[in-house]
């Protein structure tokens, strides 16, 4: 059992690894797109502010909410260290075949329908009802979130950028594109924050149910979430800090839908789709709601594309993002069944 649990926090960890580098381009494609940052700059700066997340989620929220949500998605009779591995291990394989193909799927709807997926295998394994597998307080949240974060990421981006057109219609142009420019590495920075916070978490919702079950089935020691967050603080330092090194190591397929298939960003719509972003992690992360960082990014600039003209954005592309957003739950779910049942042959 203890090998299983080592191997769950060294396969969670590189999954935040991975989640960093396949989500890079959420935080810097407008700044790389609009010439403000070279790619190695850029993700140096994201990187940093995605560590620097762990001290806001700490010090500031004073808690793990997202992370606690996680680890309550499925209900604990049906969570057993079979399932994280088959769930963590299906996450994986689909983050990189969709980062391989340039594809801007959820890192969070992947670790989502990992989970379930395999926890409904091991609840047929036992010949129990899908129905008491699910804990729909927690997921139907999480799942109303695929719609609604770009939504109100859309319509944040949209309002920033009439309000700011309409402030600067007498600007400069010149000098207010430079201003602009400035004003982005603080809007990326704020969204690497929100992206910090929100993704790193959902890593320590599947340690920490993984850690919760050790301690119980093998110690009998009966611990929540915040509990495991003060006994095993490492975890939450760990989990920022690979996230962070991830989105060091870049993504550049990804970077390139983002920051020019979808609409051409300049740099005031850059610092309107970034705040839009960084405003809806922050408030999904205070009402602990695991959302997509990649769909609450793509939702603000189409909101910011929308206001020139709805022409303006590459719809066929969007559409293609939302197959890939709608597929990644249930392909998710039924890889790490199949990973389930094929752990269960050895274990």
């Amino acid at each position: 059992m203890f090998t299983i649990l080592i191997l769950i926090i060294v396969l969670a960890f590189i999954f935040d690894y991975i989640n960093g580098f396949h989500d890079a381009a959420n935080s810097i494609a407008t700044i790389v797109s609009t010439k403000v940052l070279t790619p190695f700059q850029a993700v140096l700066w994201a990187a940093v502010f995605n560590f620097a997340a762990f001290f806001i989620s700490k010090y500031i929220f004073k808690e793990f909410g997202i992370g606690n949500t996680v680890a309550k998605w499925v209900n604990a009779e049906f969570i057993t260290l079979e399932v994280l591995l088959a769930g963590i291990i299906a996450a994986i394989i689909w983050n990189l075949f969709t980062w391989w193909f340039g594809i801007p799927s959820s890192s969070s709807h992947t670790l989502m329908g990992g989970f379930v997926g395999a926890a409904i295998a091991n609840a047929k394994a036992l010949s129990v009802a899908d129905v008491d597998v699910i804990n729909y307080a927690k997921v139907i949240p999480t799942f109303l979130f695929i719609f609604f974060a770009p939504l109100i990421g859309m319509f944040i981006a949209f309002f920033i950028t009439i309000l700011i057109v309409h402030l600067c219609k007498r600007s400069n142009p010149y000098k207010a594109e430079n201003w602009f420019k400035k004003l982005q590495l603080v809007s990326s920075a704020a969204f690497s924050l929100g992206h910090g916070g929100n993704d790193a978490q959902k890593v320590m919702g599947i340690i920490g149910a993984a850690i919760i079950f050790y301690e119980k089935n093998t110690k009998g020691i009966n611990m929540n979430f915040n509990e495991f967050v003060v006994a095993y603080p490492w975890v939450p330092f760990t989990s920022f800090l690979c996230i962070g090194l991830g989105t060091l190591s870049g993504g550049w397929k990804i970077v390139k839908t983002m920051g020019t298939k979808i609409t051409k960003v300049t740099p005031l719509e850059g610092v309107a789709a970034e705040t839009a972003g960084a405003i809806t992690l922050f408030l999904t992360e205070h009402f602990h709601i695991p959302v997509s960082t990649t769909h609450t990014i793509t939702g603000s600039i189409i909101g910011v594309g929308a206001t020139k003209r709805l022409s303006a954005v590459r719809w066929g592309v969007t559409v293609n993002l939302l197959w890939a957003w709608i597929l990644t739950i249930p392909i998710s779910a039924i890889i790490a069944a199949i990973v389930f049942y094929i752990i269960k042959l050895f274990v």
